[in-house]
């Protein structure tokens, strides 16, 4: 049995991310990681909310009842600057195992990051991050608008790294691969129709 095309556009991606990456300066890394900052404090608040609110109702009724709409597909979207920020803040071993987990064919009705204590990325894509279900937020919702309206909050900070009316940190981490003569199909921002027309009405 092969592993399917989305294992090996995952492969591709994040072999060709880790090399690139290990050819640089520590002085570029550390520019890149700097320019991830002010993203890694936004994802540390969605945490902080997903904890207080979601963590128990979650993993009771979706990761442990293998129930979940997200997780029990094969693989769900990932940006391209998912992958670089993930292995900008990982170790080479965990690197090294995401590329192994994705050689083996996936059998399983589950997502093919998804090991048995919970993702594998070490920060996870933010389709993934980001992503509540219906009956999940309908629960917490009705009994908290504090959270709702902190939820929605954290919806509006999303845009301002993923959703390129403007110049976002998304795009710019593409940018810096295309620029050394990188290319991916996870290159969202530079190829998705929908993304370049965002761009266009935007006057980008």
């Amino acid at each position: 049995m092969q592993t399917s095309p989305y294992q090996q556009e995952q492969h591709e991606a994040i072999l060709m991310v880790s090399t690139h990456i290990g050819t640089l300066s520590s002085c570029q890394i550390e520019a890149l990681k700097t320019a991830s900052r002010e993203y890694l404090m936004f994802r540390d608040d969605v945490d902080t909310f997903l904890n207080t609110y979601f963590a128990a109702i979650c993993t009771q009724k979706c990761f442990q009842s293998s129930l979940s709409a997200c997780c029990s597909r094969e693989g769900i979207i990932t940006f391209f600057a998912d992958i670089v920020i993930n292995a900008l803040f990982s170790t080479l071993d965990e690197q090294k195992f995401l590329l192994t987990v994705l050689q083996k064919p996936n059998t399983g009705p589950k997502c093919v990051y998804l090991g048995p204590h919970g993702c594998l990325w070490r920060i996870k894509p933010i389709v993934c991050q980001m992503f509540l279900c219906d009956a999940a937020m309908i629960r917490i919702f009705q009994d908290n608008p504090t959270a709702e309206s902190t939820w929605n909050v954290l919806k509006n900070r999303e845009k301002q790294f993923t959703w390129p009316d403007k110049k976002v940190l998304f795009e710019d981490l593409e940018m810096f691969f295309i620029d050394a003569g990188h290319a991916s199909s996870l290159m969202y921002l530079h190829n998705s129709p929908g993304l370049l027309l965002v761009k266009k009405r935007a006057g980008r």
